[in-house]
């Protein structure tokens, strides 16, 4: 199984999300865009992993709007987080827009029981604690199913066989570090909250995130699995 892991930022990483793949046998690979170059080739690729952004998904940028229609165009799963999930969104039909407050720190989500547009079989999204970072949120379109709400909006969807997480499951103290040392401290200041405090928070979560984010994985991958299956 070869996966690739589409970076927008050079301190962006796979982090606990790509460890959990790893331990699937997947062999995992990373482009960066657009600063490294065109989107990628998929050519050989199992799964496309998204990373986040710190751009909005509506900022009148072209490389934005190349990667939404590329989106549409992929023929492989999707797992989209933060700003990947937002690109998953607008690519189908929905749309992204500011959320009524900014969501930052270890936040926990409730999983949205089986509906009429979520039946039994869709996939089950732990409450987390998951870490946020965005001040953006998905408006889904009809075909979408939502996983994962919280009092800002959803959290976790499927749309066809692909899944996209506004949370980061991926983030370890390291990338963490990362994003505070490139813009993210004044960022979390500006929100009225303390890096240190978020650092510390981090340390202490970062155990049993591993191991929320080997359940998440886990899950995409079986749903990916149920999605390809031919219909009998």
């Amino acid at each position: 199984m070869r996966v690739l892991v589409l970076r927008h930022h050079e301190e962006d990483a796979p982090g606990l999300v790509g460890d959990a793949f790893g331990a699937h046998g997947a062999t995992l690979d990373t482009a960066l865009y657009p600063e490294g170059g065109p989107l990628p080739d998929l050519r050989d690729v199992d799964h496309l992993v998204v990373l986040g952004s710190a751009r909005s998904v509506y900022d009148p940028h072209d490389w934005i709007v190349r990667e939404i229609e590329w989106l549409r165009e992929v023929r492989v799963p999707v797992l989209g987080i933060c700003f990947g999930a937002q690109l998953l969104a607008a690519a189908f039909g929905g749309r992204v827009e500011r959320s009524p407050s900014y969501e930052l720190g270890w936040v926990r989500v409730d999983p949205v029981p089986p509906n009429a547009s979520c039946p039994d079989g869709s996939p089950v999204i732990g409450p987390g604690p998951w870490f946020q970072f965005h001040g953006d949120r998905c408006i889904l379109p009809a075909t979408a199913c939502v996983l994962a709400v919280n009092e800002i909006g959803v959290q976790a969807f499927t749309i066809g066989r692909h899944m996209g997480v506004q949370f980061h499951p991926e983030l370890d103290t390291g990338q963490l570090e990362r994003w505070i040392l490139h813009g993210g401290r004044e960022e979390i200041l500006a929100v009225g909250r303390d890096p240190r405090t978020l650092m510390a928070e981090t340390v202490q979560q970062e155990p049993a995130a591993r191991r929320r984010a080997a359940e998440l994985v886990a899950t995409y991958l079986a749903f990916c699995a149920r999605a390809s299956a031919p219909s009998r």
